[in-house]
């Protein structure tokens, strides 16, 4: 029997295990605040977290409020804490508000998240959305496009765009035994900040943070495990 790329698991037919009332309002948008914590490299001290289309019309009725914060928190798409989410972040001293997001023909199941650490000057802004099924996609980090879907482990790394700066991270990536599945390049403009994703077939030692560093125009690596 020879299958396609069209075959599809029954993991992708039920849908996932979760808790709550929608695939892609619930654990969709779980997943989305696992890997915009997960980018961020921990758990937030302030969220402000804007919502459009359907996460801001129907989210509240369908979870996805708690969910986004459920997720921010760390928690599984089955973990029973998910409707008391809003408490959990409290004792665990997140701060969060929502707010509306105006954009253009994005997804309707879409939110930016603003994640601060102020104590270490730290500030990240997350765009994705819930695709369905518990699948999500991050589209942007900043000011640069990018594709993540959480399903592998992701190395980012932010440099200075210069010729030559691309083969040199790949070749380390090679020398460390690094299989690359997806990248996305995405930058201000030519010459200035640059950021290139990696999606990769295993979760990359530590190590290769530093390695990377060696390279004159990479300013800063993040290693970020699949959620």
């Amino acid at each position: 029997m020879t299958t396609t790329s069209n075959t599809r698991s029954i993991f992708d037919i039920i849908g996932p295990v979760m808790v709550g009332p929608s695939s892609s309002h619930t654990a969709g948008a779980v997943r989305l605040g696992a890997l915009a914590r997960a980018i961020f490299g921990e758990q937030p001290s302030i969220a402000r977290i804007e919502l459009y289309g359907s996460f801001l019309d129907t989210g509240e009725g369908h979870g996805t409020h708690v969910a986004l914060i459920a997720g921010l928190l760390g928690l599984g798409v089955d973990d029973p804490r998910i409707p008391d989410s809003f408490e959990l972040a409290t004792s665990m001293g997140l701060n969060f508000s929502f707010e509306e997001l105006d954009l253009d023909d994005a997804h309707p199941n879409t939110a930016r998240f603003i994640l601060e650490c102020p104590e270490r000057d730290k500030l990240f802004t997350i765009t994705g959305s819930s695709l369905g099924g518990g699948n999500v996609i991050v589209t942007r980090i900043g000011s640069f496009d990018v594709e993540a879907t959480g399903d592998l482990p992701v190395i980012v790394v932010r440099h200075t765009d210069a010729p030559g700066v691309i083969s040199a991270v790949t070749a380390m990536f090679a020398a460390d035994e690094i299989n690359i599945a997806s990248m996305k390049m995405s930058r201000e403009r030519r010459g200035a900040e640059a950021l290139m994703m990696f999606e990769c077939d295993c979760l990359a030692d530590r190590s290769i943070i530093e390695k990377l560093k060696t390279i004159p125009q990479v300013h800063k690596v993040r290693v970020v495990p699949a959620v």
